[in-house]
């Protein structure tokens, strides 16, 4: 496999299965629904687990544009790579979220609050305050990244369980640091999906809040790089 199809496809996964287990939690008339922050924690740590188990042996399953760029800043992947795979990692997002869409047409339309429909796609934060939203998920991203580090340093495997402490990381950084803006700590994540919003035909649609877009995207890329920074000093 294409190490560009593997970050697209590994991403694909990712959106498909977090964004679905969010739209399971929080539209209508769905099995899941109300089922909680817990379940929502849980089913993005089993999405990023399954997107690193497929991609990892083709592009080292970065799946994440903060990945991407802490790993060129700590010396451990190419510069001249970093501008395709964050592309490769943003179509991903954006086709993931369709399917999502897709999947969930009918709760949609009986799902009236427009703000929730958007939850589906995107983060918003509990309690809207632009330098705190961002710090958020500065340090959220930066336990993210420096624990990614620190995973894929030793030489010791776990075979086809590498993926596991990626995942388990991903799990407790939702359940500790997900309350302020929903965890993005990943701008193709975000944004990807940001846009099928804007795009999709979704009844009683809101805007897509671009006024936060940057939040999480600017915020996660900062915490990348304070991350990578921190690696290389200890």
């Amino acid at each position: 496999m294409n190490y560009l199809l593997a970050e697209f496809i590994g991403t694909a996964f990712i959106i498909l299965l977090g964004d679905g287990v969010v739209a399971n939690v929080v539209l209508q008339k769905t099995k899941g629904h109300n089922s909680g922050l817990i379940a929502i924690a849980f089913g993005w740590a089993i999405a990023v687990f399954t997107g690193v188990y497929i991609s990892a042996p083709y592009s080292g399953a970065h799946l994440n544009p903060a990945v991407t760029i802490a790993l060129a800043f700590a010396g451990k992947f190419e510069w001249a790579l970093v501008a395709p795979y964050i592309l490769a990692q943003l179509a991903g997002a954006f086709a993931g979220s369709i399917l999502v869409w897709l999947a969930y047409r009918q709760h949609f339309s009986a799902t009236s609050d427009a703000d929730t429909k958007m939850a589906v796609f995107c983060t918003s934060p509990a309690i809207r305050h632009p330098f705190n939203n961002l710090l958020t998920e500065i340090i959220a991203t930066f336990a993210l990244i420096l624990g990614i580090l620190y995973i894929v340093s030793p030489s010791a495997s776990l075979g086809a369980l590498d993926a596991l402490p990626v995942a388990l990381l991903v799990l407790g950084i939702g359940l500790s640091l997900g309350g302020p803006t929903g965890y993005a700590i990943n701008p193709a994540r975000d944004l990807g999906p940001r846009i099928a919003h804007f795009i999709l035909p979704i009844e009683g649609k809101r805007d897509s809040d671009w006024a936060y877009a940057w939040i999480p995207v600017v915020g996660p890329i900062i915490g990348a790089i304070l991350a990578a920074i921190t690696f290389k000093l200890l």
